[in-house]
């Protein structure tokens, strides 16, 4: 087999079909282990950067992700393939981790929120990058991307998860629109005007001509 071939194959496999899909959900609805562990496989990690984006604290993140997973496996006689399963599971993910936050602003009301800087480092390269091998340098790398997350953090909840699911998880601009429930040209609206909205937060900071 050519390598060509081969390629397109593995491709096949990462993407499979709606056929495959609908398969996997019936197995689920049946209630099959192997298919309950096969999605936690796939989703478990992307589903979790996707609340530590949202919520900025691993434990917080960890303890939502369960609960992400039980609504997942407790409510998926509820899906019937209007949208795709990543997105549903998305769905409930982000909702979940919403309203934890909600919860825990309503508990600390006086405390900031961050995200987490490994999970953020997409986005704070808007905050350009340092020569590591210079000290001095590389403290003004780590106070840049303090101060991205920050005025990440900052931006309105219907822009920052835009941007979120957009800059950190890589999500296309219809699955955005499937998560959010919001028209396709709605996310470009939101993501033009959240980058827009974080590039002047952070002009006046970073001293940065094109940010």
């Amino acid at each position: 087999m050519e390598a060509a071939q081969l390629f397109d194959t593995a491709l096949e496999r990462l993407s499979p079909q709606a056929s495959e899909e609908a398969a996997l959900v019936g197995e689920l609805k049946a209630g099959s282990d192997e298919a309950f562990a096969y999605v936690l496989g796939v989703y478990e990690n992307p589903v979790y950067s996707l609340v530590a984006n949202i919520l900025g604290n691993d434990t917080d993140a960890a303890d939502v992700l369960q609960n992400v997973f039980v609504k997942v496996f407790r409510g998926i006689s509820q899906f019937h393939g209007a949208s795709s399963l990543k997105t549903w599971i998305y769905r409930i993910a982000l909702r979940e981790a919403l309203n934890h936050r909600r919860g825990w602003f309503r508990r600390h009301v006086h405390e900031a929120f961050s995200l987490d800087e490994e999970a953020c480092e997409p986005v704070a390269a808007l905050a350009g990058k340092a020569n590591a091998d210079d000290p001095y340098e590389a403290l003004e790398q780590v106070e840049r991307q303090r101060l991205v997350k920050a005025a990440l953090d900052g931006l309105p909840r219907p822009y920052r998860a835009a941007l979120v699911l957009r800059e950190l998880d890589g999500c296309s601009y219809e699955e955005i629109a499937e998560i959010l429930g919001i028209a396709e040209g709605t996310v470009k609206s939101r993501l033009m005007r959240g980058r827009e909205l974080l590039r002047r937060k952070l002009a006046s900071v970073l001293s940065v001509a094109d940010v």
